[in-house]
């Protein structure tokens, strides 16, 4: 294994790939621009919550085989193959994704590039950036034509981070020569030995194949939610018409689950970022369908609202209402547009005393949203409570004993905002259960 690898970026994304490239044998080189990420990262601290994640950059920051630098013509005499790992958010005020941290790092890195190097981009960016770059890199790079770029997408998801980069379901790679294919044949030796598909194609293929994927992610969690809507119009249960149609093999029932809908840092930046592409494109038509797919997942979070201000006698002024949640989704710190969050917000605003517990997320919450109350746990946040509100699926939630809950709460009305709780139990113990999907709106 020759290969020495660097990743630029040490947010989630780059992290993660950084230390599962140590792991795979490379050696490997982090950097970034922010010295404090740095310097916890060389400490062996993770600055954010993933699974498995921090023994692993432990255990190779210790052996020596990972180390940071905020340096790219350390980078540069360093690595083989850069891989690029940084942010594209939206753009404040548009839909449109913000690609100028990666041109950055082109920019940043391509004037140190004197011998043959391959860069390779993680991040998700709208369809034909490649094209911009390795132009850049052409025009920037002393190494000439040597220094290649290819496209690499991440298809992560956040708590299985490390096992989705370790053993991915597929490998996809946008290339514009067969020895940017061979390099990355080699990098991902292992995986592919293992029988992961690697798939080979161009620039925009790569790309969108990312993007795709989310948008299409996105309208399935969408579809089951506007079928939640008609469900409580028409006295149906959403959880039984997702099963019932989910055994048919052309549709699934992965990602069939009705809630709250969907936050975090990929799905709602990226389908707008999509959107935002296509009529750039001249082909916003094709994407319009995505525009009522984020307002579906929007109505979700004030259909929750009105639901927990249903059991409020139709105010939540001088009422508690706990939220139990705060990250967009259990085993993850992450807050990024979380639902959660969001109807928290919202309640508060409303007149409601709210009190919310994570029991991982506490602190990204309270620096997103520092009016609300914070809990140090479930019955500290649920004491006194006219609503508990379920809104991150957390196993310590579904564990939650609803006899010992009700003895601390003012009155037992839940709201399962994810649909994944026991009604059975939850009713048997004398609550008052109100799940999305499951019953006819007031």
């Amino acid at each position: 294994m020759t290969q020495r690898i660097s990743v630029i970026g040490t947010g989630y994304l780059g992290t993660t790939h950084a230390v599962c490239m140590a792991e795979l044998g490379f050696e490997v080189v982090g950097m970034d621009v922010d010295t404090e990420k740095i310097t916890k990262l060389s400490q062996g601290y993770v600055p954010f919550y993933e699974p498995d994640l921090e023994p692993l950059l432990r255990k190779h920051v210790e052996s020596g085989r990972l180390r940071l630098t905020s340096s790219y013509a350390e980078v540069a005499d360093f690595g083989d193959v850069h891989f690029i790992c940084v942010g594209t958010p939206q753009r404040k005020g548009e839909f449109a994704a913000d690609v100028s941290y990666v041109e950055d790092v082109v920019e940043g890195l391509a004037p140190h590039l004197r011998r043959q190097c391959l860069l390779v981009g993680k991040s998700t960016v709208p369809v034909g950036t490649a094209d911009h770059l390795a132009q850049r890199v052409a025009e920037l790079a002393p190494a000439g034509a040597a220094a290649e770029l290819a496209w690499n997408p991440e298809f992560l998801r956040e708590g299985f981070a490390v096992e989705d980069t370790l053993k991915p379901d597929r490998l996809v790679i946008g290339v514009s020569s067969d020895h940017a294919e061979q390099v990355l044949r080699e990098v991902y030796a292992e995986q592919i030995a293992a029988g992961t598909p690697f798939l080979v194609t161009n620039y925009a293929t790569a790309e969108l194949s990312k993007v795709a994927a989310n948008a299409f992610l996105a309208t399935k969690i969408s579809f089951i939610n506007a079928m939640a809507e008609l469900c409580e119009h028409a006295g149906g249960d959403v959880t039984m018409l997702a099963d019932a149609i989910g055994y048919d093999d052309r549709i699934g029932r992965k990602f069939l689950n009705s809630g709250i809908g969907f936050g975090g840092g990929c799905l709602p930046k990226d389908i707008r970022a999509f959107m935002a592409r296509a009529g750039e494109l001249g082909a916003d038509q094709a994407l319009t369908f995505l525009r009522e797919v984020d307002a579906i997942n929007i109505r979700r979070r004030t259909r929750t609202v009105d639901m927990a201000r249903e059991c409020c006698d139709g105010s939540f002024v001088g009422k508690r209402v706990a939220v139990l949640g705060a990250a967009f989704k259990p085993n993850s710190d992450d807050v990024r547009d979380s639902p959660a969050l969001n109807v928290a917000g919202l309640i508060q605003l409303q007149g409601a005393q709210v009190s919310v517990y994570d029991p991982k997320a506490m602190t990204n919450a309270s620096r997103y949203f520092p009016t609300l109350d914070y809990a140090d746990s479930i019955k500290a946040a649920c004491g006194g409570a006219h609503v508990v509100l379920h809104l991150t699926e957390w196993r310590e939630f579904r564990d939650i004993d609803p006899v010992q809950l009700g003895e601390v709460v003012a009155q037992r009305y839940v709201v399962d905002g994810r649909n994944a709780l026991d009604v059975g139990r939850w009713e048997a113990a004398g609550w008052t259960y109100r799940g999305l999907g499951r019953g006819v709106v007031s």
